[in-house]
């Protein structure tokens, strides 16, 4: 794909999330076109002439109102199309409609003759990364999930804020599913390269309980802000784009991205977020981290559930066929 590349991104979804990820790509220089795919195709003109005059303060890119034969010549398609998710409803109770709702776009991606990688917004992302890898019938490092790619952001940003230490030297990941049941990593997080245990002992004013708790916030922080303001979109903009600098970039990037397991963690036919090696191809390699007792038991909770919730759509699917 490397000696082809011509910097392409096709965005499909034009929403909250989507606007959000054009906007973060044209303002941190990521990806020499754009190309943006909705419904809406007044929505999709009026954003590309804004983002067209965005651009004029950042790296040259061209930005245009894309078809799905344009995707035929895209290094990645980014997807964040989709039903919306709505207060007091958890990313998994998506899974129905969304499933229906990608069948259908991955069918005319790969119509295109599209051969670059996808990378899945669309919650539950878990769940519609393993149908988008079931419906293109690509390779399974060529489908990417936002996954915990933003929960570990938050966990990295609560901490240091616990700390007042700079959020960049703070390490530690939220695995698992994209939800209710993602866990934190305790046992690798880490302050400069020092154990986050031996931090706080050394720094007796932290207060270790407060710590655990912001876990807690960082899980639910989504449904506060939906609560808030209807949907959450800067954040998981931002993590989008990250992805696809390491993409485009070929970065070899270490990033907690939802995944196909095959015996990673003991754990098989699922998408579920784990550090993981991103570069030009996609998914070079699954870091597998050593887990304590407790954590691998909840990484293989995480995905029990995403398991039944992707039998459930596989039912409904057959039903519906």
């Amino acid at each position: 794909m490397s000696k082809k590349r011509k910097q392409r991104i096709i965005l499909i979804g034009d929403g909250a999330v989507g606007s959000s990820f054009a906007f973060a790509s044209v303002l941190t220089g990521v990806g020499r076109e754009l190309g943006i795919i909705d419904l809406n195709g007044d929505r999709v003109d009026g954003d590309v002439l804004d983002l067209i005059d965005a651009g004029a303060y950042a790296a040259p890119k061209r930005i245009f109102h894309a078809d799905y034969a344009d995707c035929g010549s895209a290094d990645i398609v980014v997807i964040t199309a989709g039903a919306a998710q709505k207060p007091g409803e958890t990313r998994l109770d998506l899974v129905h409609k969304n499933t229906r709702i990608f069948k259908g776009m991955i069918e005319q991606v790969v119509a295109s003759g599209f051969q670059g990688i996808f990378l899945i917004a669309t919650n539950p992302v878990d769940v519609l990364s393993y149908w988008t890898w079931k419906f293109s019938g690509f390779p399974p490092e060529k489908i990417i999930g936002s996954g915990t790619a933003l929960d570990s952001a938050r966990f990295r940003q609560e901490i240091a804020q616990i700390l007042d230490i700079d959020s960049r030297n703070v390490h530690g990941y939220i695995l698992g599913e994209h939800g209710d049941t993602e866990f934190p990593v305790w046992s690798q997080a880490n302050v400069g390269g020092m154990d986050i245990y031996q931090w706080v002992r050394r720094h007796k004013h932290i207060d270790q309980q407060e710590l655990v708790e912001r876990f807690y916030k960082v899980r639910d922080k989504a449904y506060e802000i939906i609560d808030l303001k209807g949907a959450t979109y800067y954040g998981v903009a931002a993590a989008l784009a990250r992805i696809c600098r390491a993409i485009l970039n070929d970065e070899n990037a270490v990033l907690p991205v939802s995944i196909l397991m095959d015996g990673h963690f003991g754990l098989d036919d699922v998408f579920i977020s784990a550090p993981a090696v991103v570069g030009s191809e996609g998914v070079r390699e699954v870091v597998e981290i050593n887990l304590n007792d407790q954590e691998l038991q909840k990484m293989q909770s995480s995905a029990q559930v995403l398991k039944e919730t992707i039998q459930a759509a596989r039912e409904k699917l057959e039903e519906d066929a």
